[in-house]
């Protein structure tokens, strides 16, 4: 048995990732501030190979302190959100985000210097391609392609030259990974002061499909879309990715490498917002949207080459897009009724 800490355990994709290793059977340190979404349940929290400490991934003693006794570490706390949370924490993003991983690859140098750390598994983000103009993007093309033009997605290329350069000079092993649109439950609505409303709705800070559907819930007719709505998008299924970062930080051919972890499917956000519309309304309802300005960083194309995480890893993201909003639509609808979304 290995024991993993999990840095940002409380967040979106750090919740399937508990439940996914744990359910490999490794013992799980969580480590969150709860600063995003408070105080979140989890299926898990009484299980007995897992620990839960609330501090700060800023805090390189308290990382250093957590690290001692780990063999693995995926450092996967960050401020994150969705294209309103990009626009809206645009200097926050970038200043925390860049102390949260300073702190761990300074407390990883020491952990795995002087303790039994094997690896850092490193979250990144598709965002590393926000500046494309090649689809799919391969790994590799974030070095070759300008660099992101929002402060979120320029954090996250610096994420991948923290793990590289600890590698460089102290030969901290590294794997990076990067998720692509996830979706699935466990999201509320971000904490803090801002409001950002489409039509006569407020986003909930997060991501396209938490949002879509409460829009659809609250009978929004018709739908505001942010942009054209055809964004091209991957969405992938929380489970799926948390699967893929497991076995990207198990695996020993993923030493020293980089994976995008994504579905194959590519679907618009207006095929999105009619799939859900249907579910929600009924076939019944005539589809009626309406095209709102989009934000600055609002990309047109976001599409990924998972050859790589298919051929090395033996990964692949298979669960539809149907099979997901089956699951997030009952879950938003109660987090709706119940007043938290």
């Amino acid at each position: 048995m290995t024991k993993v800490l999990v840095t940002g355990s409380a967040g979106f994709i750090g919740g399937y990732l508990v439940e996914e290793l744990l359910g490999r059977g490794h013992e799980v340190v969580g480590l969150d501030n709860l600063s995003k979404y408070g105080p979140v349940a989890h299926g898990y929290d009484d299980h007995p190979r897992f620990t839960f400490v609330e501090g700060d991934a800023r805090d390189p003693d308290l990382l250093t302190a957590l690290l001692a006794g780990c063999d693995h570490f995926v450092a996967g706390a960050a401020m994150i959100g969705g294209i309103s949370y990009f626009h809206t924490y645009a200097y926050d993003l970038l200043a925390s985000n860049e102390r949260i991983m300073a702190a761990s690859c300074d407390a990883a140098i020491a952990a795995h210097r002087d303790g039994r750390l094997r690896k850092v598994t490193y979250l990144s983000s598709s965002m590393v391609y926000e500046s494309t103009d090649r689809w799919p993007s391969r790994e590799g093309d974030e070095r070759r392609v300008p660099p992101p033009r929002s402060s979120y997605g320029f954090q996250k290329l610096a994420v991948e030259y923290y793990a590289r350069a600890a590698w460089d000079q102290y030969h901290l092993p590294y794997t990076i990974v990067r998720p692509f649109n996830c979706v699935g439950v466990g999201e509320g609505r971000a904490l803090g002061e801002a409001e950002v409303l489409s039509g006569n709705v407020k986003l909930a800070m997060s991501h396209v499909v938490p949002d879509l559907v409460q829009k659809v819930l609250k009978g929004q007719d018709p739908l505001h879309l942010l942009g054209t709505g055809e964004q091209v998008r991957h969405y992938t299924y929380g489970g799926d990715l948390a699967r893929g970062i497991a076995t990207a930080m198990e695996h020993d051919a993923a030493r020293n490498d980089d994976f995008n972890l994504s579905t194959a499917e590519s679907t618009t956000v207006l095929d999105l917002a009619a799939l859900i519309w249907r579910k929600v309304r009924g076939p019944d309802v005539p589809f009626r949207y309406v095209s709102d300005e989009p934000f600055a960083h609002d990309v047109a194309m976001r599409v990924p080459d998972v050859t790589k995480a298919r051929e090395v890893l033996g990964f692949r993201a298979e669960t539809t897009l149907d099979a997901m909003l089956d699951e997030v639509i009952p879950w938003i609808t109660r987090a709706v009724a119940d007043g938290r979304l």
